[in-house]
This record gives C-alpha cells, sequence and structure tokens, in this order.
C-alpha cells in the first residue's frame, strides 16, 4: 500500500474489526501506520493529510488541496479549531481486545491510501543451486533467470557481526564463484 507522499508500505497483520483499537465514539481504525514511517522518509505531509481529513469529516465538507498552491500549515491549525479538535491533533485510542485506553494520545486521521500492484506471492524466489555465469562463474541474478540472491557488503558485516562464519564460508565460495569446491 502506498499514500500520495511517498509513504509505502507492506500489509503485516490483518485483525478482525473487533481487535482493532478504536476511537472514543466506538469508530474501529481501519489501518496502523508505523510512525518510524514519517522521520525515515521526511514526508510530514501525510500527517497533514491525517489531521485536514480527520476535520473535515468533523465539520462535514470537503477538502480540495492542489499540490504546489495547497493548505497551508496555518490552514491545517486553523481548521483543526474550527473541527474542536486539539492543537496536536492527537485523540485517546481504546485496545480493541480490553476495551483500556492506550497509554498515550495517538494521532488519528483520514488519508487517502492506494493498493499496489506488488504482491509477495509474485516477489517470492528461493534456490539452493542454479545457473552460473560462464564469464564470471558467479550465480546468475533475478528470479527470471532463476539466479541467486546478491549478498553485499552489509550482509557480509552482519553475519560476521553474528558471528556466523561458517554460513560466511558457504556464500562467500560454494555458493559464489569457487568453481573448485563447488564440485
Amino acid at each position: 500500500m502506498a499514500g500520495r507522499h511517498g509513504n509505502k508500505g507492506v500489509i503485516s497483520k490483518i485483525l478482525p474489526e473487533e481487535d482493532m483499537p478504536y476511537l472514543p465514539d466506538g469508530t474501529p481504525i481501519d489501518i496502523m501506520l508505523n510512525p518510524l514511517g514519517v522521520p525515515s522518509r521526511m514526508n510530514i505531509g501525510q500527517v497533514l493529510e491525517l489531521h485536514m481529513g480527520m476535520a473535515a469529516r468533523y465539520l462535514g465538507i470537503h477538502i480540495a488541496s492542489p499540490v504546489f498552491d495547497g493548505a497551508r500549515e496555518e490552514d491545517v491549525w486553523e481548521t483543526l479549531e474550527e473541527a474542536g479538535m486539539s492543537r496536536d491533533a492527537k485523540t485517546v485510542l481504546y485496545d480493541g481486545r480490553t476495551g483500556e485506553p492506550f497509554d498515550n494520545r495517538v494521532s488519528v486521521g483520514i488519508m487517502y491510501m492506494i493498493k499496489l500492484a506488488h504482491m509477495v506471492d509474485d516477489k517470492l524466489h528461493a534456490r539452493s543451486t542454479g545457473p552460473y555465469s560462464l564469464v564470471t562463474q558467479q550465480p546468475l541474478g533475478g528470479k527470471a533467470q532463476f539466479g541467486g540472491q546478491r549478498f553485499g557488503e552489509m550482509e557480509v558485516w552482519a553475519l560476521e557481526a553474528y558471528g556466523a562464519a561458517y554460513t560466511l564460508q558457504e556464500i562467500l565460495t560454494v555458493k559464489s564463484d569457487d568453481v573448485v569446491g563447488r564440485v
């Protein structure tokens, strides 16, 4: 799924509606996004869209905000106040399983989300052994050629830090371009 601000992600869990967190008026939340996606992609526009969407819902209006000539930040805060929302636009959420309120208030709003064409089944690929390049003697690349997964420098560092010496030895020799060891 993706929003209109470069925020994208995968669906990691699907819960029954009764288990989803809900607003004080009983409205369940449809989608929960990881808050770490905002600072990492530096797309504050998604937060402002959330706030304006919720304010528009409370006011019963539709808001059109053109891309480069849309609502200014001051307009967002004025609309929040007009809708009777708090200045930080956060609200109390209740746990759908226990009915207890969460410890902290949460940003909740309405924004457009788009279903992307990428599906996990189409992306899944694995191989134990397979074709190798005649020139480099390394595994071919890509799913279409039944190629291997690229194992880069940072992945090597991760296995080194973990102490996985035998795994590293296998990946960097027999599973790569060690023709003699492959036989």
